[in-house]
């Protein structure tokens, strides 16, 4: 079983190496720590704020990829982590229709990283109700989607519908976002940079609708959400308590959402063996949510 990190130090961590990004520090080395100051904490290698992504040949090799040696970072135990939260419009605006469309405002017609220059139609920033419960985070837009604008309207977005429509709700009710606005050329998995660039847009997404769960779609989406590296098989299963770092939402007695994780729908075409487990943790939300399935008859 992985190491898990304390949710708040681990947010804390990942603003901190994003930080250095900024400042273009990118390379981090291991330090002795100090007789009773300091504390080890282990890091996911493959985490896209830490180590370059390594590109995986399918989508069967995403989700079930193995877990992978960690790093050690060395802190001080007297140390405050800089955590750093940039101001953003929406953070003073209750109305979510409305900030929501501050964020879709500030990202533009994005040429932060490659993606703009790799073949992309449009930006596909995310659709659905801005007041949801429940919220579905992807993996990056595909052909359908870079067409269209929206995400999940593939094949895989059908599937996922038909998921979203045996939770006994439709998918006007849930908010559907990916961790990269702009498909990647030929769907080839993000890479490192590509995450960093375009999550912090949806992390105040998710601060922005403030869903009671939030679903990884796939270990792509999982593993930047949750910085840890492990197999779907040890992921799924569970809830994690999760705040979005670097964003803050506009109401303060928000304390953040539950995450949840399952199988990518493009993996279940893939391997339709696998639907029933996903099912499985869809009905772990769907208790947490209070839903019920619909009547057959229905």
């Amino acid at each position: 079983m992985p190491s898990f990190l304390d949710p708040d130090l681990r947010r804390a961590l990942a603003e901190r190496v994003r930080y250095c990004h900024e400042m273009g520090i990118y390379d981090f080395y291991w330090r002795e720590p100090r007789t009773n100051a300091s504390a080890t904490v282990q890091a996911d290698a493959d985490d896209p704020a830490l180590l370059p992504s390594q590109e995986l040949r399918d989508e069967e090799l995403r989700e079930e990829m193995p877990a992978k040696r960690s790093v050690v970072v060395a802190k001080d135990a007297n140390e405050n982590i800089l955590r750093v939260l940039a101001p953003h419009a929406e953070q003073n605006v209750t109305d979510p229709i409305a900030a929501l469309q501050l964020i879709r405002e500030d990202l533009g017609e994005c040429v932060r990283c490659k993606l703009h220059q790799q073949g992309r139609k449009q930006i596909v920033f995310g659709v659905g109700n801005p007041r949801a419960e429940l919220m579905f985070v992807g993996e990056g837009p595909g052909a359908d989607e870079d067409t269209q604008g929206e995400p999940f309207v593939g094949r895989a977005g059908q599937l996922l519908n038909n998921m979203i429509k045996a939770m006994g709700i439709r998918r006007e009710d849930v908010y559907i976002a990916n961790i990269v606005k702009c498909r990647p050329p030929g769907n080839r998995t993000p890479e490192r940079d590509e995450c960093e660039t375009c999550s912090p847009f949806l992390m105040r997404q998710i601060a922005v609708v403030k869903p009671k769960v939030v679903v990884a779609l796939g270990a792509v989406a999982a593993k930047n959400l949750l910085a840890i590296n492990a197999p779907m098989s040890e992921l799924r299963g569970r809830f994690y308590d999760f705040i979005p770092a670097g964003a803050q939402s506009s109401d303060p007695s928000w304390q953040g959402t539950k995450l949840a994780v399952t199988y990518h729908p493009a993996f279940l075409l893939r391997d339709p063996r696998q639907k029933g487990e996903a099912w499985k943790d869809l009905q772990m939300v769907m208790k947490y949510l209070g839903l019920k399935p619909p009547k057959k008859d229905e």
